[in-house]
């Protein structure tokens, strides 16, 4: 596929790796991201001649999806472990707002803009729906929280983590609706009773008993703890084996490995080895994205984005602009969270890997006459998020940090204050 000598090629792969190890240092202080550099790289390879690859067939193959949901779970499994808040209906209040009021609302809106301004049937403009409802747990690493025990980075970082984590998951019932749509074989009651309840709460359970009883094992087992080892392939390995085991026992395999990954934090959380497996999560996590982005770059720069027209920027621009944050805000109504806290978490939703798995998924799975059409909208919102939300988070998501820091100190203070008076 890559035609290159083979000392060439290990030169550019070895390139390639430490550039994802250095870039990151170098670029934290800088308003760019490390999906736009990549995504430039493989635009830039794709004049070249090296790679010989089908690009028109990067949307319909199977390798590809698989690749995709690999990076998803490896991406769920780092997030869940990152988190420090702990697991509680109150205590995780933004992120159901997130998840049961802004993404159904984001999915009813992309629906009708669908058939209104790109000329969609019902079972085309809801798969593209549901593929760019879900915020992105990969590539959203700037706006989400920081290593496990750093602290949840306050209500943005936590919010954008979480809500990553799990509506991936959530979005696979309304794919499994547009196919079957597509296919003429709608069966509500099967799809309210087993892809919505059934597969999400079998899902559910199966991340909670195996990320407990996982949980148990790295840090309870006499004498054979597998935290003893330091060995963070441990996290892959769980996130592979758990939605393997969703997927026989026809559970959610996404939100098994979410599920999962939050028990195991919450078991022993002081331990370090939480950050063990969240830094090698990280760190391979990475070296696929780069390939993924480097394709999808080629695949630009190779077909480009064909049948484009202002209403398929109107669509993207609606979706980026206008849907995704009045959904938010919205369920952010009677919220107890700071306003700063709702703009950032309303702002910055990401696309990205979440959605060429579902448009993967849904194109391998049924025929649809308007599948050009579908692919690039989806692959110009991408584009776009990559581009306006990785020069942005960096930046914005500084001045929030550096905003919250001020505000716990002014908290503190006064409570040394008053605590100086009652002994006064």
């Amino acid at each position: 596929m890559i035609d290159l000598p083979h000392a060439a090629l290990l030169a550019g792969l070895g390139g390639m790796l430490v550039l994802a190890t250095w870039l990151p240092l170098l670029l934290r202080h800088l308003p760019i991201s490390l999906p736009i550099l990549f995504l430039a790289a493989g635009y830039g390879l794709s004049f070249t001649g090296w790679v010989h690859m089908d690009a028109r067939q990067f949307g319909q193959s199977a390798l590809a999806e698989q690749l995709n949901e690999a990076v998803i779970l490896i991406a769920l499994m780092g997030a869940g472990l990152r988190l420090d808040r702990r697991f509680g209906v109150r205590r995780w209040d933004p992120v159901w707002r997130l998840l049961l009021i802004a993404m159904p609302l984001t999915i009813g809106a992309l629906f009708l803009a669908g058939q209104a301004l790109l000329g969609l049937a019902a079972p085309a403009a809801l798969l593209l729906a549901a593929m760019l409802a879900p915020t992105d747990p990969v590539l959203a690493a700037d706006v989400q929280t920081g290593p496990p025990g750093t602290g949840d980075g306050g209500h943005s970082r936590f919010g954008l983590t979480a809500e990553a984590g799990l509506n991936d998951g959530l979005a696979m019932p309304f794919v499994a609706l547009a196919l079957a749509l597509q296919q003429g074989r709608l069966d509500l009651g099967h799809w309210l009773g087993v892809d919505i309840a059934l597969e999400l709460v079998v899902g559910a359970a199966i991340g909670l008993v195996l990320g407990r009883g996982f949980g148990l094992m790295m840090f309870k087992l006499p004498r054979l703890k597998l935290s003893d080892t330091g060995e963070g392939l441990a996290a892959i390995g769980i996130a592979f084996l758990i939605d393997g085991i969703s997927q026989i026992l026809h559970g959610n395999g996404f939100i098994a490995v979410f599920v999962a990954a939050v028990a195991i934090r919450s078991t022993k959380p002081e331990d370090a080895f939480h950050g063990a497996m969240a830094d090698f999560s990280e760190q391979v996590e990475r070296v696929l994205v780069m390939l993924v982005l480097l394709l999808f770059g080629w695949g630009l720069g190779k077909v480009g984005l064909h049948r484009l027209d202002w209403g398929m920027f109107g669509f993207v621009a609606l979706l980026m602009l206008v849907v995704r944050p009045a959904a938010a805000m919205i369920g952010f109504l009677g919220a107890p969270l700071p306003w700063a806290s709702r703009l950032l978490m309303a702002a910055f939703g990401i696309r990205g890997i979440g959605t060429f798995f579902y448009l993967q998924y849904g194109l391998n799975r049924a025929e649809f006459p308007q599948s050009q059409t579908i692919w690039t909208a989806a692959s110009l919102a991408v584009l776009c998020s990559i581009l306006l939300h990785g020069i942005s988070a960096t930046p914005v998501m500084r001045r929030a940090d550096a905003y919250r820091a001020r505000l716990e100190e002014e908290a503190a203070a006064e409570k040394a204050d008053a605590d100086a008076g009652a002994r006064g």
